[in-house]
């Protein structure tokens, strides 16, 4: 009496949905923790390789563990095998509806197993949104711009990434000034702001084996004529390492502002007063 009570007990529907509940929840969990285990032992992969595949593994299998628990629940409602079997309609209206997050998850394979893009890496998405790479799911990346706002964007929306070179970044920046400056008093500056750059930040700048800098600060000459119909554009840049790159740039950032104001540096206006 007491085993019939109890069978009749787990046969209870609430009781089967809790119950496979719980074992799909184990099931990931120890799938995770295999996949933690194996990394641990091994190192044929390098760290940022590892995380991110960790990162993509709790995705895959979180999104695998849900699937599984809504089509169990779903089909004490639904023959999904006459469903499947006899809506060709169906499916095809599911296809084209569903054709986005498709893309996505394609993409992001694409960009996980050709390397493009790593946990942490800095990258700068679609030519105007910066960051590091915080999180790599399945569908998006997150990346905490320098600003400090999270930027979610969907695989399928981005249509340029590029991706700093892990363990060194260039810094690039650059004065529009006026298109009646002289070139030549500019260069003379831009010149001595490179100069003034090396001798004060010299120790954010990558250096090899041999402690001597792979790209020191350096100016560029005119990179770019007439931006915006306002001015023409000088710009100077230096090899420096990836944990110094927000600083790097802010301190050149200053120095072009100094030395612009302390040689009367004609800077390009968004318009000029006739008169």
């Amino acid at each position: 009496m007491g085993k019939l009570v109890f069978t009749e007990f787990f046969q209870q529907f609430p009781v089967k949905v809790l119950t496979v509940a719980l074992l799909i929840i184990l099931i990931v969990y120890f799938i995770r923790k295999f996949i933690k285990l194996f990394f641990d032992k091994t190192s044929f992969l390098d760290e940022k390789r590892e995380e991110t595949l960790m990162h993509f593994s709790n995705q895959v299998t979180r999104v695998v563990g849900l699937a599984f628990f809504f089509i169990y629940v779903l089909s004490h409602f639904f023959d999904f095998g006459k469903i499947l079997t006899s809506s060709v309609v169906l499916a095809s209206a599911l296809a084209i509806i569903l054709q986005h997050i498709i893309r996505d998850y394609i993409m992001g394979l694409t960009y996980l197993f050709e390397r493009q893009i790593h946990h942490g890496d800095y990258v700068i998405l679609n030519g105007n949104r910066q960051g590091k790479i915080e999180e790599i799911t399945m569908r998006y990346l997150k990346i905490r711009q320098y600003d400090g706002y999270l930027y979610t964007v969907s695989y399928s929306n981005i249509t340029e990434l590029q991706n700093g070179t892990r363990g060194r970044r260039r810094v690039n920046e650059s004065l529009i000034l006026n298109y009646r400056q002289n070139p030549d008093d500019a260069f003379k500056v831009m010149e001595q702001v490179a100069q003034t750059c090396n001798e004060k930040y010299g120790q954010y700048l990558l250096k090899d084996v041999n402690g001597i800098p792979i790209e020191s600060f350096r100016f560029n000459q005119i990179t770019e004529l007439n931006v915006d119909f306002k001015g023409h554009q000088y710009s100077l840049s230096g090899l420096v390492k990836e944990a110094d790159f927000v600083e790097a740039g802010q301190k050149v950032r200053y120095e072009l502002a100094m030395a612009a104001y302390k040689n009367d540096l004609m800077m390009a206006e968004s318009f000029e007063t006739s008169h």
